[in-house]
């Protein structure tokens, strides 16, 4: 099978996050132009597909994961994003024209795996589930009551969680420290230990671009450990 198989992690912006950034000639946001948001969707799902399938040529022998990033997906849904000027919000949007956007995108991924990432307090985590996402990437410190019942449902079904539990920018940190996170909201959630080294991938809480050199190495190298402890459990 392909399980082992080299992985390398392809980053992309996601549909509304892009369209919630990308300002149209009259300085208005994309999200605010259903056609126009239709065809950034189109354009991006069609340049991700072509990209996968160029690093696939590229790399025979590597299983390529897709990584969706949807940090505006809960403003844009809830009417949180400013317009130009700041002094207002654009509209919220669609329930299922972000659904329809993300899907498309994550259906770029065709037959290989895809995580949506969402670094926020309120992620739509049925909204992206039902867009097609095999797992969901969070920031393990916002995670409250609601969220933990989410991530609970999720589990059951087969979708695999990307836990944030390292800092994105320099901050003391351990093993112990790291595996503490895992195991408390593994107990929290009510599932047997033996489950998490299938469901769930240790991840920083973000991207590492502003943390040091010698932080981003010592992460990466703690979660690996805590990676492999959970696989012993």
């Amino acid at each position: 099978g392909s399980a082992g198989l080299p992985l390398l992690k392809v980053q992309v912006c996601g549909p509304v996050t892009l369209g919630a950034s990308v300002e149209l000639p009259n300085l208005h946001k994309v999200l605010t132009d259903p056609g126009a948001f239709r065809d950034l969707t189109a354009s991006l799902a069609e340049g991700v597909k072509l990209h996968l399938l160029d690093l696939a040529n590229r790399l025979p022998g590597t299983r390529l994961v897709l990584q969706v990033d949807e940090p505006s997906l809960p403003a844009a849904l809830a009417g949180r994003i400013p317009t130009p000027s700041g002094y207002g919000t654009v509209r919220s949007l669609d329930l299922g024209r972000a659904e329809t956007a993300l899907g498309s995108v994550l259906a770029a991924a065709g037959e290989g795996s895809s995580v949506v990432h969402c670094c926020a307090p309120d992620v739509p985590f049925e909204l992206i589930r039902r867009a097609g996402a095999r797992g969901i990437a969070v920031d393990y410190d916002l995670l409250g009551k609601p969220q933990l019942d989410a991530i609970g449902e999720l589990v059951d079904g087969g979708v695999s969680v990307w836990l944030g539990i390292a800092p994105a920018l320099d901050a003391a940190i351990s093993l112990d420290l790291l595996r503490g996170k895992v195991t408390s909201l593994w107990q929290r959630l009510g599932f047997a230990p033996e489950e998490m080294a299938d469901a769930l991938v240790v991840t920083p809480a973000c991207g590492l671009a502003g943390a040091s050199p010698g932080y981003a190495r010592r992460v990466m190298s703690l979660l690996r450990d805590v990676a492999e402890s959970l696989r012993d459990t």
